[in-house]
C-alpha cells in the first residue's frame, strides 16, 4: 500500500514550443542525469490496512502525512499524490533514482507490496528482470498505469523515448511477449487536441468516485493501437477527435491475468505546473478543457482494485482445490483435448486407477499424439501439477531416445512457455511412477498444459498417463 516515484529529467531533445519539460516528479526529488520515470501509486483501504504498519512512513520522501492542499508537497506531480493521500485511502511510496523494479523479493519497495505500479514518461529501457517483475505483477493482479508521452521524447538523449520503452515491456518480456495487453503505442507527436470520453455511463473508470470524465488534453503525446484479438479486454476510452475503435485511443484500459492495465498518451494532463524551477511546466491537472485529475484519479482507483472486483499483486488468499477437470479420464475424453483414441479403456495397457486412461503412442511407426487441457491458475497461490506415468517399449538401446514424450505450459497462443520434462523410452519401467512440477510461477494465468508423444518408426513405445491433478492451496 505504499507509492513509489523515481523522478526523470535532462534535457528534452526535439522539444515543441509551449510543451512542458518536467525536472522531478513527486514529492520533492530533484532529477539527477537520467534517471528512469517511475512512479507507484499504492491502493486501497483494504490494503493499507494490512500493510501499513511495515513501513515507518506512507508518504514519497518523508513530506507531510496530512496534506491539506497541493503546495504542502513538492514535484509537478503533486497534485495527484496528495489528492489520493487526503482520501485516507492510499498510501504513496517513491522508488528512489538507481533502484531495480522487482517483484518476489524482500525489499520493503518490491511490487508484490503494492497495488499500482505508475511508469510516467520512462526513458530507460527495463532490464530483463525488471520486465518480468512489472509482468509476473499485473498477471498476480496488480495495476499497471504507462503514461509513455509522445515519440522523440527522449529526456536523457540515451536513444529511447517512453513509446519505444513501453512497446519494448510488452513485446520484449519473458512472460507473454504476444500482445498481452491487447495495445501497442503508435509513434506519435501530436502537439495540441482535446479528445474526448466515449459515452458509457457504466464504466468505472469514466464513471468512478472522483467524479464523471468527459474528456482530457493532449499537448504533445501519442496514441495506442488496440487489437481485441489480441486481448478481448482492450478498451479505448478517450479518443482523438474523428476517431473510434482500434485507432486513435487516448486512454485505454485492459486486463492481463488477474491485474489490470491503464495506458494514458500525454504526461500533460497530470502535471500541474508546480515541478523544478528552470524547466518549462504546463498545468494540465488544472486544464479545463479536459478532466484530467477525474481520468487519473478514477483510473487508479480502478487499477487498485476499486469499483470492481480485483486485488492488489501483493497477494491474496487462495482457496485449495484440485482444479483439472475429469484427472482421471473416468469421464472418457470429457474436458481433455486430444488426438483419437488416446483416451481409452482398451486393457492393452492397464489404467492405474478405474478404467480409464491417457494412452499416448505404442504403434511401432511414426507418429504423434497430443493431450491437453486449459486451466486458469488463480493468483497468489501455489500451484503442482502431478500425474503418474508408465512408460513401456520395445526398444533395447539403453543409450538413445527414440520415443520421446514432452510436457509443456503453452499460452492461449499455442507459444510454449516452458516445456517441464521430457521422458523416453529409456525411462521404461513396470508400473506407475508419480511425476511433479511447481507451476506457483503461473498463477493468475490461463494456460494450457499439454503432453505430446512423438514414436519413431520401427519399435513401439507407449506412454501411459492417469491420475493428473493441479493442485492450489
Amino acid at each position: 500500500m505504499r507509492n513509489a516515484v523515481r523522478g526523470h529529467g535532462g534535457s528534452r531533445r526535439g522539444s515543441n514550443p509551449g510543451r512542458h519539460d518536467r525536472g522531478g516528479i513527486h514529492a520533492g526529488r530533484r532529477s539527477d542525469p537520467a534517471p528512469r520515470a517511475l512512479r507507484q501509486l499504492q491502493g486501497r483501504d483494504r490494503r493499507q490496512r494490512r500493510l501499513d504498519h511495515q513501513h515507518q512512513s506512507a508518504r514519497p520522501a518523508h513530506q507531510d502525512a496530512t496534506p491539506t492542499a497541493e503546495t504542502d508537497w513538492t514535484g509537478a506531480l503533486s497534485s495527484w499524490g496528495v489528492a489520493l493521500q487526503q482520501t485516507g485511502d492510499y498510501s504513496l511510496k517513491t522508488l528512489p533514482s538507481g533502484s531495480t523494479i522487482t517483484y518476489g523479493t524482500s525489499s520493503a519497495l518490491d511490487l508484490q507490496n503494492f497495488d499500482t505500479f505508475v511508469l510516467p514518461e520512462p526513458n530507460l529501457l527495463l532490464s530483463a528482470s525488471e520486465k518480468t517483475a512489472v509482468m509476473r505483477f499485473v498477471q498476480n493482479g496488480g495495476g499497471l498505469f504507462v503514461i509513455p508521452n509522445h515519440s522523440g521524447a527522449d529526456r536523457n538523449n540515451d536513444g529511447y523515448d517512453g513509446v519505444e520503452v513501453v512497446n519494448d515491456l510488452m513485446s520484449n518480456n519473458s512472460v507473454d511477449s504476444t500482445n498481452p495487453f491487447g495495445f501497442t503505442v503508435d509513434s506519435l507527436s501530436i502537439s495540441s487536441e482535446d479528445p474526448k470520453a466515449i459515452p458509457d455511463t457504466a464504466d468505472p473508470v469514466l464513471n468512478g468516485s472522483f467524479g464523471k470524465v468527459t474528456g482530457s488534453i493532449i499537448r504533445s503525446g501519442t496514441t495506442v493501437t488496440l487489437s481485441p484479438s489480441a486481448n478481448s479486454s482492450v478498451k479505448g476510452l478517450v479518443y482523438r477527435p474523428g476517431y473510434s475503435g482500434n485507432t486513435g485511443a487516448f486512454f485505454a484500459t485492459s486486463t492481463f491475468g488477474s491485474g489490470r492495465v491503464a495506458f494514458w498518451g500525454d504526461s500533460s494532463p497530470i502535471d500541474d505546473g508546480t515541478g523544478q524551477s528552470g524547466n518549462t511546466l504546463y498545468d494540465g491537472w488544472n486544464d479545463t478543457a479536459g478532466t484530467n485529475a477525474e481520468l487519473a484519479l478514477n483510473a487508479t482507483e480502478w487499477l487498485s482494485g476499486g469499483e470492481g472486483d480485483g486485488d492488489g499483486g501483493g497477494g491474496t488468499s487462495c482457496t485449495a482445490a484440485q482444479l483439472l477437470a475429469n484427472p482421471g479420464f473416468e469421464s472418457a475424453a470429457s474436458s481433455w483435448s486430444a488426438t483419437s483414441g488416446v483416451i481409452t479403456n482398451d486393457s492393452g495397457q492397464a489404467a492405474r486407477t478405474g478404467s480409464y486412461k491417457a494412452w499416448l503412442n505404442g504403434y511401432g511407426s511414426a507418429h504423434t499424439d497430443t493431450l491437453s487441457q486449459s486451466v486458469t491458475i488463480p493468483s497468489g497461490c501455489s500451484a503442482t501439477l502431478s500425474f503418474y506415468l508408465h512408460v513401456d517399449t520395445a526398444e533395447t538401446t539403453t543409450s538413445t531416445a527414440y520415443d520421446t514424450l514432452k510436457v509443456q505450459v503453452v499460452n492461449s497462443s499455442g507459444t510454449v512457455l516452458s516445456t517441464l520434462a521430457t521422458y523416453s523410452n529409456l525411462n521404461a519401467a513396470t508400473g506407475y511412477t508419480r511425476r511433479s512440477f511447481d507451476l506457483s510461477s503461473y498463477a493468475g494465468q490461463t494456460v494450457t498444459l499439454k503432453f505430446t508423444g512423438t514414436e519413431g518408426s520401427v519399435l513401439q513405445t507407449s506412454f501411459v498417463i492417469d491420475d493428473t491433478a493441479l493442485d492450489v492451496s
